[in-house]
Formats: C-alpha cells, sequence, structure tokens
C-alpha cells in the first residue's frame, strides 16, 4: 500500500540520512527534502560535523530559489536553533520564507530541545512534527540515548556455536587467532556495523587470544576508538602503540606499564566497571560503544542491565566443549539467515 505524500517524503529524508552513518559524529544523522506541488525540487543530508547541515544542503540543491516560497521542506530533525560551527538552520528556513514545515521528531538534546519548532512558528511557519517520529529516532539512537539518558549507546555482539559456546577450549601455545564460527560475508557486516559506532571495546582475553584489528578493513568509513578493559596490563604493546584511531585501555588495578599513545584509564574499586566505563566516554563526547568480548565482559555489562541492542550469530557448527555463550533476553528486532550462520538482533525493553 503506497505510503501518504508526508510519509513518502520523510521516508526520503530517511534514506538520505542513513548514507552519512557513522560519519557524523558528535551531530545526528539529517535528512531533508524540499517538495513543490508534490515534486521534490531539492535535498540533501547531513555529511560531518562542521560542515553544511541537511537543510542548507538542500535549499542550495534547489535552481529557482523564487519556489522556496511556495514549498514544503521536510526534515528527519527539528532544524537547529543556536549558532556553533554553522549558523542556525530555523534562520536559514525563515529567510527564504519557506511557509511550511514538517518534522520527523523534535531533537532533545539541551541546544534545541523544542527552540526550532517554537522559532519557526513564531515567524509564522507552519509546522507538523511527528511524521515517522519512531523511525526518524531510532536512525538517532545513538545521539538520543548519549543526550537523554547521559551515556553512549551500547550494542553487544558475539557469535556461538549451534551448542551454545563462544568460544573452544585453548591448547597452550595454540595459534593466536580467532575459531571462526561465521563466514565472510557476516565479517564483512560487522566491519560495516563498526563502521557505524564511535568506539569497540573488549576484554585483554580477547587481544591476548585473537589479536583482533577491530577495524573496517572490508568497509568504508572510520575506525571505532579501541577501547580495552584489562586487570594484568599484558597487552600486545606494539599493536597498541601504533595504532592510529586512537585507544583507551582501562584498567581494573594501578599499573606502571607504558602503552605509547593510549590512555590510560583506572577504576576504582567500588563503583561497577561498567558503570565507570561508560562515564568516562559519556565525558569524553563518545556516544556509542560496540562490545565485542570476551564472554566475561559481554556478561558484566548485561548483569547490569547495560544494554540497548545485542547483535548475535548463532553457527551452524558444533563445538562440544568450550567457553558458554552469554545469556540474554530481549525484544526481537530483524533476523537474518547466513549460509554458515543466523543473525537475530535483539532490543533492551527495560532500557
Amino acid at each position: 500500500m503506497p505510503e501518504n505524500g508526508d510519509n513518502k517524503f520523510m521516508r526520503r529524508c530517511l534514506d538520505l540520512a542513513i548514507r552519512a552513518e557513522g560519519m557524523t559524529y558528535p551531530n545526528p544523522l539529517v535528512g531533508a527534502v524540499i517538495v513543490y506541488n508534490g515534486t521534490i525540487i531539492g535535498e540533501g543530508y547531513h555529511l560531518t560535523a562542521g560542515k553544511h547541515h541537511a537543510e542548507v544542503i538542500a535549499t542550495d540543491s534547489v535552481a529557482d530559489k523564487s519556489l522556496l516560497s511556495k514549498s514544503i521542506l521536510y526534515v528527519s530533525l527539528e532544524p537547529c536553533s543556536h549558532s556553533g560551527k554553522t549558523p542556525p538552520c530555523t534562520d536559514l528556513i525563515i529567510s527564504h520564507n519557506i511557509p511550511k514545515v514538517v518534522i520527523g521528531t523534535i531533537d532533545t538534546s539541551s541546544k534545541v530541545s523544542g527552540r526550532g519548532l517554537e522559532n519557526l512558528v513564531k515567524a509564522g511557519c507552519e509546522v507538523i512534527k511527528g511524521v515517522l517520529e519512531e523511525e526518524c529516532r531510532r536512525i538517532n539512537r545513538r545521539f538520543f540515548t548519549f543526550h537523554e539518558k547521559k551515556r553512549p549507546y551500547i550494542t553487544l555482539k558475539w557469535a556461538q556455536s549451534a551448542d551454545g559456546f563462544i568460544d573452544r577450549i585453548r591448547p597452550r601455545n595454540s595459534p593466536v587467532e580467532p575459531y571462526w564460527i561465521s563466514g565472510k560475508p557476516e565479517r564483512v557486516l560487522v566491519h560495516k556495523w563498526r563502521a557505524a559506532e564511535q568506539s569497540v571495546l573488549v576484554g585483554a582475553g580477547t587481544i591476548r587470544s585473537d589479536n583482533p584489528g577491530l577495524n573496517v578493513r572490508y568497509w568504508k568509513g572510520n575506525n571505532p576508538v579501541k577501547v580495552i578493559l584489562s586487570r594484568s596490563g599484558r597487552l600486545n604493546k606494539y599493536l597498541i602503540e601504533n595504532e592510529t584511531n586512537g585507544t583507551i585501555i582501562v584498567f581494573t588495578e594501578n599499573t606502571e606499564e607504558d602503552f605509547g599513545r593510549a590512555e590510560k584509564v583506572i577504576l576504582n574499586r567500588t563503583t561497577p566497571s561498567a558503570l565507570q566505563i561508560l562515564d568516562y566516554l559519556y565525558k569524553s563526547d563518545i556516544q556509542s560503544v560496540f562490545i565485542e568480548g570476551g564472554a566475561e565482559v559481554i556478561n558484566h555489562f548485561i548483569t547490569m542491565g547495560l544494554w540497548d541492542e545485542a547483535k548475535i550469530f548463532f553457527g551452524n557448527t558444533r563445538f562440544n566443549e568450550g567457553l558458554k555463550a552469554p545469556v540474554i533476553e530481549g525484544k526481537p528486532l530483524s533476523h537474518v539467515n547466513f549460509g554458515t550462520s543466523r543473525l537475530e538482533v535483539l532490543h533492551n525493553e527495560a532500557k
């Protein structure tokens, strides 16, 4: 069944906005289209922080600017009303006499929080809000979680064997490499996911046993900041010292080890590690964390109830014995079948 006009054009805003996923931090993803007599005459999306916002790119793309005063602007997020690295988008809209603005969802960050909408209404614009609101909030779930809950958006990811193990029992002196449960298509997808996140967290045990790159070499985008949780500090110094995308090493005990450019964070013993890590990332303006292992780290966040989304690959092979996979309950969001595994995505309704 075809969508009505407002939904159809807002859907286009979402399609545009998601193209920049992972590239706009600390700014949100925003898409905008300008419609005249039912036809799109201009469109755009925010590309990266410090550059033009979606509304500016959309208005600039309109060939005949005289049509703006007879058009409708659709935008997935409330236009900004403050000056930062760029001027307020509400001023631009008002200066072009755009008579009607349709907004997907309100920007709940402290700098906007409804003031953009108020400015437009005061200037005489007709404003409609809440069109495909759930989907508009979904694409900016990291941005909204950061500003509303004062912590990063938390995604858990792991792969487990058909009989429920996350890893095999490793003999002494076994190769430092992962036991693959999923196939190459799944690994490409994981790299795509990493490109959308600001940080990736693993335990030191995962570093020692798998020596993971934790980058986006199979995808185009920014490498996330590595966050490594360690007790002993026994890590591959060469790997860490030669990182270019940033590494934060979180220790549960004080250490004199030198890890070059990596940031060292020492946790206290009275507050759960998960809370301290999330607080540090929040204060570092990191809006999302992608937790890839190991089982102890993932279980710690599950036990604390600190997760928003879980992405789990269920492999076809059996290990018969090994390290037990985490146990989690959540609302199913989606599932995909691959040749060597099945992916299930869960949402934490309690958060």
